[in-house]
């Protein structure tokens, strides 16, 4: 089986999709990355096979207007976002189809906001599948609305109907998010065909530091990472610098995990603060106890895959979104950026640490993601949706 993983260049929404990529090609399937150049350093440093399609769009220009405050009418990830993802399919259509019809793969499957998948799965005679990052954001009723309206010009360049294509808002979805989190059925604009998967931790490549192992450890250790998508969007936003001056004062240790090219954005930090300078967060959180970020959705669902609460200072119109969620699972808290002074960051800490509640939620979280279908299994049941069957 030939199968396409597509994505724009946006790390954090190709990391959720590289377990599956490493499954298929275990399983002995072949497996093609199809993104623009922005990608391509990504791809290859996940061990995965790249083909370059289409042009880089400045979409973090386009992405800074939805920071709230910036701009005054609609926000998120509604019709006005739905534009720039058709415009980013655009840039990457022309390319996609044309390697799409000539290497002829089975599957295609693409990140929701990466229009150009379905159409490549149009275009070629395969089959699409969705694959979110986290809680299913995009699966709105105004969303799916104006997706159809963005995809059915886009179809048509080449001859193509998005109304007769099964598969162009999303057959199957391959899905990552725990149950806990996962928008309510009750919620959703209608019935979505879900293939639930282990949330597998990918956080991108880099070098991993010998650790303190848990047991050497006398107090508790609080990891605070801001990850990279807020750095690139407005720098005055990282505010992993002020959390870690804030919790000096706390008896604990503190990992701040970071970026290389955004350390810089740190300021100031307390000298027992300890800097990891691009590490996978993946392999930061097995030796801490609790989480402060931003509430991106690969940090919040690494942080849950680890058993870990998590305290959530959400500035981004996703990220409340991803907050809202999580909250909800009853496994960390969050607070507003006006809410998160010294003194709310640090009350907020302790109660995440001296209240067992909330660790119990992470816990259960973590034991039910580990009882989900491996990205093997995954592997074994898109082989079946891609010869027409139906994933059990």
């Amino acid at each position: 089986m030939r199968v396409l993983f597509v994505s724009w260049a946006w790390p954090t929404h190709f990391y959720p999709m590289v377990p599956l990529a490493w499954a298929l090609r275990a399983a002995g399937h072949e497996v093609r990355v199809a993104a623009p150049p922005g990608l391509a350093a990504h791809v290859t440093a996940a061990g995965l096979p790249y083909a370059q399609v289409g042009r880089d769009l400045d979409a973090v220009a386009r992405i800074r207007d939805y920071i709230p405050g910036r701009t005054a009418g609609p926000a998120g990830r509604g019709p006005r976002a739905v534009t720039l993802f058709a415009e980013l399919a655009e840039a990457m259509a022309d390319d996609l189809v044309a390697f799409a019809r000539a290497w002829r793969p089975d599957l295609v499957v693409h990140e929701p906001t990466a229009y150009a998948g379905p159409l490549a799965a149009a275009a070629s005679g395969a089959r699409a599948v969705r694959m979110p990052w986290g809680a299913d954001l995009m699966h709105r009723q105004a969303t799916l609305e104006a997706e159809e309206r963005a995809l059915a010009p886009l179809f048509a360049r080449f001859g193509l109907d998005s109304q007769e294509s099964p598969d162009a808002l999303g057959a199957l979805t391959v899905d990552i998010c725990p149950p806990a989190m996962q928008v309510p059925e009750e919620s959703r604009p209608g019935p979505l065909d879900r293939l639930p998967m282990r949330y597998v931790p990918y956080n991108g490549a880099g070098r991993v530091p010998v650790p303190l192992p848990p047991a050497e450890r006398r107090r508790p250790r609080v990891c605070v990472t801001w990850g990279t998508t807020v750095g690139r969007l407005d720098p005055s936003m990282v505010l992993a610098g002020e959390v870690a001056a804030a919790l000096d004062a706390l008896d604990a240790g503190i990992v701040v995990a970071v970026a290389g090219e955004q350390c810089p954005l740190l300021g100031e930090l307390p000298a027992r603060a300890k800097v990891l300078e691009s590490v996978p967060l993946h392999c930061v959180l097995p030796h801490c106890d609790l989480v402060v970020a931003h509430g991106g959705a690969g940090t919040i669902l690494t942080g849950l895959a680890h058993g870990l609460p998590q305290l959530v200072v959400p500035q981004l119109i996703d990220h409340t979104f991803n907050a809202q969620r999580f909250t909800a699972t009853g496994a960390g808290l969050s607070l507003t950026r006006d809410e998160a002074h010294p003194q709310g960051l640090r009350a907020a800490v302790l109660a995440l640490l001296d209240q067992p509640s909330y660790r119990k939620a992470a816990e259960e979280i973590r034991d039910d993601n580990a009882r989900r279908p491996t990205p093997a299994r995954v592997a074994e049941q898109l082989a079946v949706f891609a010869e027409g069957g139906r994933p059990c």
